[in-house]
């Protein structure tokens, strides 16, 4: 029999993730293969160059540039201030001297004998990688980053906004309620949403100072509100805002009860959040990631196997007209079926959370990789 592979969504309770952490440049490496760490470590470090600005200091002193070494007070390598006098002539009788001073805070990189000028470039600006999720230290990639193992539990969300954050989890369950009730004790948190989220309750997390929120759905509309501009299909992840994970998909719908329990279960435990989110090619899913106690002591891993559909896979419908219920497959046909649009697909028979039976393209369905609960 051949195998049918579809979209995956992971909402596991106990797995191994490995996640690779890169500088955007060389740089050094602050931990060893083996160490434990959080997820607030700094496991690698660089800079980055700062902006250079050129002075014709041979010029402004009206000498030859042959003679700027004669008339500089600083050196190549020296630190120097704003406003910090950098060159000066000797004047007449003492008088009369004419002064350069730094436009910035800087270092000298460079006096020019040949065309009277100074380079001075600006303080590098530091770069650093944190763990993002507690594990431990799997590999060392020299001077770039590392490979770090962890346990615990991963859920994946549909679409996603705003980076890397992290927080403790605040579960807030009203149902059928416009604007549930969040307060300052939220500060810092990763807010859990039942229900959908609407633009008002975002406006007043985000003023709070929330960290992030996980949501059921979202509306199209209260997406671009937020962002102030249309969401199109490029990769998302750099936004200046609140991040935001959906684990459900547009619209006013709930979150599954599976991926509820399993925030209910780690209810103000600390988690690592990233909206990024990619639909094209190298896919790229929004998640929440909450450790373990023991970062890599059992728990299993998953591989691209986990996503072959079968008799008794969880699934999620992806398009109308059931898009994003849940349901459990509960027969593959073998034949191609003809269904509504006159076209015949591989289809699948699902059976939904209220008892109801129906027969679903196996192109309309994902995989939901999750633990029995």
């Amino acid at each position: 029999m051949s195998k049918s592979y579809t979209p995956g969504l992971k909402v596991l309770d106990s797995t191994i993730v490995i996640k690779e952490r890169k500088l955007p440049l060389l740089g050094k490496v602050l931990v060893r293969k083996g160490d434990q760490v959080d997820s607030n470590k700094i496991v690698a470090s660089t800079e980055i160059p700062g902006n250079v600005q050129m002075i014709n200091i041979a010029n402004k002193l009206n000498i030859d540039a042959e003679q700027i070494l004669s008339f500089m007070i600083c050196k190549i390598g020296e630190e120097v201030k704003k406003n910090q006098i950098i060159a000066r002539t000797n004047g007449i009788l003492g008088l009369f001297k004419s002064e350069v001073k730094s436009p910035l805070d800087g270092i000298i990189g460079n006096i020019s004998d040949i065309t009277g000028q100074v380079i001075i470039s600006e303080p590098p600006i530091p770069i650093e990688v944190d763990a993002y999720i507690p594990g431990t230290i799997n590999k060392v990639i020299d001077k770039e980053g590392v490979v770090i193992a962890s346990k615990g539990t991963f859920i994946q969300g549909i679409i996603g906004i705003g980076g890397e954050k992290k927080g403790f989890i605040k579960i807030i369950c009203e149902k059928n309620v416009n604007l549930p009730k969040i307060d300052n004790s939220a500060l810092g948190c990763i807010v859990v949403l039942s229900s959908y989220l609407s633009y008002e309750f975002y406006e007043k997390a985000s003023n709070i100072g929330v960290n992030g929120i996980v949501c059921g759905g979202i509306d199209y509309m209260t997406l671009s509100k937020i962002l102030n501009y249309p969401l199109g299909i490029a990769i998302t992840g750099m936004e200046d805002v609140t991040t935001i994970v959906v684990t459900e998909g547009f619209g006013n719908i709930n979150m599954a009860k599976r991926t509820l329990k399993l925030f209910e279960k780690h209810n103000n435990k600390y988690c690592s959040i990233n909206g990024t989110t990619q639909i094209r090619a190298g896919v790229l899913r929004p998640e929440v990631f909450i450790g373990s106690e023991n970062h890599i002591e059992g728990g299993e891993s998953f591989s691209g196997d986990d996503l072959i559909i079968s008799v008794g896979s969880p699934v999620r419908v992806i398009r109308n007209p059931y898009f994003g219920k849940i349901g459990i497959v509960s027969d593959l046909p073998p034949k191609l079926v003809k269904i509504e649009i006159e076209t015949k697909l591989r289809v699948a028979e699902i059976l939904f959370e209220d008892g109801s039976k129906k027969i679903i393209p196996r192109a309309n369905l994902e995989v939901i990789l999750s633990d029995k609960m």
